[in-house]
Parts: C-alpha cells; sequence; structure tokens
C-alpha cells in the first residue's frame, strides 16, 4: 500500500516557541489543563498536524499513541504536540479527547501558520523539532508504522541502523532472531498450543504471507495444504524436516481463527508485531507469498509460491540445485516426445505444451508439466493418455 508523502521538516524547536508567542500563545493544552511553553525544553518534540474529519489520521492515532505510551514508560524524552487541521473547535476537542499528548489551544489562523511554516500540505504529518545539525528521517510517519517505538530517535542513522537489524535477520542465519521477541519464544501450534521456536532449528521453513479475504491466497493454500502433507510423510521417512509459519495478513483475528482453522501447520500470534516486521524485512508487496528459509537458518527464496505452483513437493528441498535438476529432468522428458500428435478421440491435432497444471479430458485426473493439448478447443491430454492413430499400440 502506497503511503501518503508525509515529509518531516527539521525545524528548530525555538522557532515554534517564537511563533506562539508572538500570537500571545504562552501555553499548551493537556488532559489535566493548561501546560506552560518552557515545560517541553530538553525534550525531543514532534508536532502532529491532525484532524477529526481525517480518517488516515484516526487509523494512525492509535500506532502512535502506542509509541507514545511505550517511550515514555521507557523514560524517554518524548513529547508530541497536537496541531488541528479541524474546522471547528467541537471537531477539535472530539479529536484531542483520544490523544495523551499537548496541544495547541485551537486558533485557525495559528494552525494555518504553522501549516505554513513547516510546509504540511497534507495530514497527518509529523513534524520534529530539532538542532539544525540533526538530520531528521523524511518519512517519520512510514519509519514509525514500520519500526514503532524502535524508530526513535527518528533519525536518518537510526533508520540506516533498523535497515542493518533487518538485514542480519534476512542473511543472518538465526530462526529464532528471526521469529521470536523478548517476551514470546515460541509460535502457534493448529490446536493452539506453542512450540518453542528452537525446535524448528534444522528444518526447512515456508513462512507464508496470506489472508482469509484474499481469494487468489484460498486458492493456493489449497495446493500448499497438499504438498505440505506429501513432504510431511516425504520427510518422516528420509529424516528431513519442512514446516509451514502463517504470517497472517487478516484485517482481524476473527478472520485470522478462520484463516488457520484451515491449516495444518503453525503460525505468528495475530497479536505479535513480527507478522509486520516479516513483511517488511522480506519487502512482502503482495499475497499470497512464500519465503523459504533454509535448515541452516539462511534464506533460500522469497519466491516459494512459484516454485511450488511450478513443481509442487518435487521442488523440496527449494534449492537452486534441485530446480535445476527438475527443469533438466522436465527438458528431457520433453525431449522424448513428439512435439505434435492426432488422437483418436478428439478431432483435431495436439500439440506438446508445458502446463503447471492441468485435468486430463481423457482420465480426468489432474496432470502436471508436459501435455498434449489443443489450439481450437479446451483439450487437453497425459502424454501416457495418448492413442495415436497411426499406431496400434496404446499409450494407456
Amino acid at each position: 500500500m502506497e503511503r501518503p508523502n508525509n515529509q518531516a521538516k527539521c525545524i528548530d524547536s525555538s522557532d515554534f516557541v517564537t511563533i506562539l508567542s508572538s500570537q500571545g500563545v504562552g501555553f499548551l493544552l493537556s488532559s489535566k489543563g493548561k501546560v506552560p511553553l518552557s515545560s517541553c525544553v530538553g525534550q525531543t518534540i514532534c508536532l502532529f498536524f491532525s484532524a477529526n474529519w481525517c480518517r488516515p489520521c484516526k487509523k494512525f492515532i492509535p500506532t502512535l499513541v502506542q509509541l507514545y505510551d511505550t517511550l515514555r514508560t521507557r523514560g524517554k524524552d518524548l513529547e508530541i504536540i497536537f496541531v488541528s487541521f479541524d474546522h471547528d473547535e467541537n471537531g477539535f476537542n472530539e479529536h484531542f479527547k483520544c490523544m495523551p499528548w499537548l496541544a495547541v489551544p485551537f486558533d485557525a489562523a495559528l494552525h494555518k501558520q504553522l501549516s505554513n511554516r513547516y510546509q504540511v500540505d497534507r495530514i497527518p504529518s509529523l513534524s520534529p523539532l530539532a538542532s539544525n545539525e540533526i538530520l531528521i528521517e523524511d518519512d517519520l510517519i512510514g519509519l514509525i508504522e514500520d519500526y514503532g517505538p524502535e524508530a526513535f530517535p527518528f533519525t536518518m542513522k537510526r533508520r540506516e541502523e533498523l535497515k542493518a537489524i533487518d538485514d542480519s535477520k534476512r542473511q543472518g542465519g538465526k530462526l529464532e532472531q528471526l521469529l521470536t521477541l523478548e517476551d514470546r519464544n515460541y509460535v502457534l501450534s493448529r490446536d493452539h498450543g506453542k512450540i518453542i521456536v528452537s525446535e524448528l532449528a534444522g528444518k526447512t521453513v515456508g513462512l507464508y504471507f496470506g489472508a482469509h479475504w484474499c481469494p487468489p491466497c484460498r486458492s493456493f493454500t489449497a495446493q500448499l495444504i497438499e504438498v505440505y502433507n506429501e513432504l510431511t510423510t516425504m520427510t518422516m521417512s528420509t529424516n528431513q524436516c519442512f514446516e509451514i509459519i502463517l504470517v497472517s495478513t487478516d484485517r482481524d483475528h476473527k478472520e485470522f481463527d478462520l484463516n488457520r482453522s484451515s491449516m495444518p501447520w503453525l503460525a505468528i500470534p495475530y497479536e505479535d508485531r513480527t507478522r509486520q516486521d516479516l513483511c517488511r524485512i522480506f519487502n512482502i508487496k503482495g499475497i499470497p507469498a512464500l519465503v523459504l528459509i533454509g535448515p541452516d537458518g539462511k534464506t533460500i527464496s522469497t519466491n516459494g509460491k512459484e516454485m511450488i505452483s511450478l513443481y509442487g513437493a518435487k521442488a523440496f528441498p527449494f534449492t537452486e540445485t534441485r530446480i535445476a535438476e527438475i527443469e533438466a529432468s522436465l527438458r528431457k522428458e520433453g525431449d522424448a516426445l513428439p512435439h505434435q500428435v492426432k488422437d483418436v478421440k478428439h478431432e483435431h491435432e495436439l500439440k506438446l505444451d508445458m502446463a503447471k497444471a492441468y485435468v486430463c479430458d481423457n482420465c480426468k485426473k489432474q496432470g502436471r508439466f508436459w501435455a498434449f493439448s489443443c489450439d481450437v478447443c479446451n483439450y487437453d491430454l497425459h502424454p501416457t493418455c495418448v492413442e495415436e492413430e497411426t499406431l496400434s499400440e496404446s499409450f494407456c
């Protein structure tokens, strides 16, 4: 989803105080009453431009409240000051009552002056007040949506540090670092139990990004279940291990539970921020998506969906070597087949074709890879179901 262009401006806090003082404003508002401007001295201050009529603002506020409360609990010197874009004081009061921070008293002319000074052309917008030598991250709202409280103190340096941590988790080969938090070392099993992440070490793990509301996800889930069940049986007999973990992008917990009910594998808890973190770390732009992690904890592929769609369980263990083996085998198989045939059961000529999946019109069973297909009508045959007119021998 494309974010609005919420750019943070690096402005000296004394400039903000000067503007308010020039308009005769010597205090800010809190839920308990008036607060002197001097109370913000020495703190990291962010001006929050927002309005009660703005849906994106209302959507972002819970995230900002969580960040504010968490950082204050950690003892960080952060203060947020609400600057209203509301049309009247009633809208201002309604909006401000859900905020735990301070606010500039409602004054349409003053708010316009502040928005012009800080070049605010859309809301929600956050403008940090800092000394000029500090380089503030441009997309502050995006940074907060991505990293939550860990984004503090909102500098470009902090952004680079967080990106380096993401890279380390993606490439570092430590499944626990990727999937756990300080207060959670487990993932959920289908029966609502807890599986310790360390127990997954040495397994090939698929991170499945999907949602119940998404029709392509439901279709791929059915295919993935078949592959999972086949591989579970196969790996038990070969002493290899494969597991899948759902990384839900469902809209609420009810959808999450409904989604999980059809799945035989594990899941990241819905209320856990790790779901969003994994989407960011692996740059998930669309669903369904399947990221494959090798037994060594390192990423094998972020394109597991295509591997499963093309090759099914044959793709295991999903390495480049294995895919090359499959493709070489398919080429050899195709070279041994005629390019076209005339089957006694069909009026048109059939041409050799490669298909992800199809249903044979003779035996009615599903086929994969090579098929003899009709260009005129929707007719497909397994190579083993072809009965050529010129041959007496049946391939069935």
